[in-house]
């Protein structure tokens, strides 16, 4: 079992910046795969970045460039730095921990409670 509770969401201007932490407990942190998805209001929950635990990367392409996942086996946690945020970014952010590395949520197997990212003038 895996256990996984987000932070740092909140409210940010366009053109900002916010860093989002995952915690993980429970289980062997480094052998799964972690992504970020997000959900916005009337949407489906879509991909958003993953590290699997050699630390390769995957972005969704209207993140690449803008949004950095890494993650700190010793510390159990995996973040994710999204700079140059728009409007088209605010959704509930959800954690998530899975044995490969995919876009589909369905592989995943432990998710967070999510936390809210608004991004406003």
């Amino acid at each position: 079992q895996v256990q996984l509770v987000e932070s740092g969401g909140g409210l940010v201007q366009p053109g900002g910046s916010l860093r989002l932490s995952c915690a993980a407990s429970g289980s062997i942190f480094s052998v799964y795969a972690m992504a970020w998805f997000r959900q916005a209001p009337g949407k489906e929950r879509e991909f958003v970045a993953a590290v699997w635990s050699g630390f390769n990367t995957y972005y969704a392409e209207v993140v690449k460039g803008r949004f950095t996942i890494s993650r700190v086996n010793s510390k159990d946690t995996v973040y994710l730095q999204m700079n140059s945020l728009r409007p088209e970014d605010t959704a509930v952010y959800y954690c998530a921990a899975g044995r490969v590395v995919t876009m589909s949520d369905s592989e995943y197997n432990y998710w967070g409670q999510g936390t809210q990212v608004t991004i406003s003038s």
